[in-house]
């Protein structure tokens, strides 16, 4: 397995699809039906925010995308939802997924999504993708880097604490249980 900055042009639906399967149970009553929004993630998708993770073949196994000043791994604009979803659907859908966005911590790089194959989960992959993003950010004059955890995603934050990942807060909003299915998020930090 080889990490590359970036995402290549040709990854960019396997990049959806693993982007998709990681968060698709939160983002989809929002977000679906599956196929649009498949389509979305692969049109908005940043590859300058992305890190990828290849098998010996170059097939696409993980990646993580990161947010910063500059943008994100899967942002989009008004636009790009009222192309996708028409416009009714997406400014409903945008106002949804404000509920998500905050502020970026002071000094801080944000993991904007991780995503692994799926038969590949616990080889490792996750581990490295997040080890080549701390460099990354380290390289690029960051002091941290920063994510956010949804309570119920144990696997997920049991992974992040064995990295060196600290919780520093906790959001919490009824808004989000209704709209997304879940209550509250870990905010977690590991500085660099």
């Amino acid at each position: 397995m080889s990490i590359r900055h970036g995402l290549a042009r040709e990854h960019r639906a396997a990049a959806a699809e693993l982007y998709w399967q990681a968060f698709g149970g939160k983002l989809g009553r929002v977000m679906g039906p599956e196929q649009r929004a498949l389509g979305f993630i692969a049109e908005v998708i940043d590859p300058s925010h992305a890190l990828s993770a290849l098998d010996g073949d170059g097939a696409l196994v993980g990646v993580v995308g990161f947010r910063t000043l500059r943008g994100s791994f899967v942002g989009g604009s008004w636009a790009d939802l009222r192309s996708h979803y028409g416009r009714g659907g997406g400014l409903w859908r945008g106002a949804c997924l404000h509920l998500l966005a905050h502020d970026l911590p002071e000094g801080g790089m944000m993991v904007d999504g991780i995503a692994v194959h799926p038969e590949l989960r616990g080889a490792g992959i996750g581990r490295a993708l997040i080890e080549a993003l701390s460099r990354e950010a380290r390289r690029r004059g960051y002091r941290a880097l920063c994510l956010d955890v949804i309570d119920e995603n144990l696997r997920a934050r049991a992974l992040y604490q064995r990295l060196g990942f600290e919780v520093t807060g906790r959001r919490s909003s009824r808004l989000t249980r209704l709209v997304f299915d879940f209550r509250s998020v870990q905010l977690m930090r590991r500085a660099l």
